[in-house]
């Protein structure tokens, strides 16, 4: 594969054969040649689970201590009292048929959608444009829920979701790289801790196989696993 001048530039600048120390990696990942926008700092793990067990699954959501730094849209499927707290709680759109109707026509310009139980029965029939997007709404993600205003301040105050893939990996947003390097490692290490937490009773064997931090340019930087405990 080809690659930009700009990635190859930050090549040189990193070992890729080094286990870094998480603090030690945000770090590089500061000091590399720099683009024109803020990049986002994502961080991925390959984790030792059979997901065709469902038992195996891992699949939540945490708050980051020093929030994501990123703009979040969040559409809430409520009615009533509902969606007028959702409205004061900072929800961008909040309603209850005209968005179903209008995310059927294929509006998905927003990253978060949060649902009240009883709106789910409606929400379920947006599945196929949910679904491969990552926007169903679910119960252990905290976006099912009659707090509506409590999940919409989380989702613009800094919360996150992790699930694993088919593969066994899942990739979280830690933060923007503008970030100094203390808040992205604290950022991190909740985390890893919500990780770790979320390690299924059935899983056998070594659980974290591996973990990279990198930005949305930058090649992927090995971390440490004893710098995760």
């Amino acid at each position: 594969m080809k690659r930009s001048k700009l990635y190859n530039a930050r090549l040189e600048k990193v070992d890729m054969n080094k286990a870094y120390g998480i603090k030690e990696a945000f770090e590089t990942l500061k000091s590399l040649p720099a683009v024109k926008f803020d990049e986002s700092v994502d961080i991925a793990f390959k984790l030792g689970i059979d997901t065709r067990q469902p038992e195996q699954n891992v699949r939540g959501a945490l708050s980051l201590p020093n929030g994501t730094g990123k703009n979040v849209t969040v559409v809430v499927i409520a009615d009533g009292n509902s969606a007028d707290e959702a409205k004061a709680a900072g929800a961008d759109y909040a309603g209850f048929d005209e968005l179903i109707a209008k995310i059927k026509d294929g509006w998905l310009d927003f990253d978060v959608l949060i649902a009240t139980p009883a709106a789910m029965s409606k929400v379920r029939t947006l599945g196929r444009a949910l679904g491969p997007r990552g926007l169903m709404p679910n119960p252990k993600t905290g976006t099912v829920t009659d707090d509506v205003a409590g999940a919409v301040k989380a989702s613009k105050g800094g919360r996150v979701e992790y699930r694993a893939d088919k593969g066994g990996a899942t990739h979280v947003l830690v933060g923007k790289l503008s970030f100094d390097a203390d808040k992205l490692t604290e950022n991190a290490q909740a985390i890893v801790e919500a990780i770790v937490k979320a390690r299924p009773s059935a899983t056998k064997g070594t659980y974290v196989v591996s973990c990279t931090v990198s930005s949305t340019m930058s090649p992927g930087l090995k971390i440490d696993l004893k710098d995760l405990v």
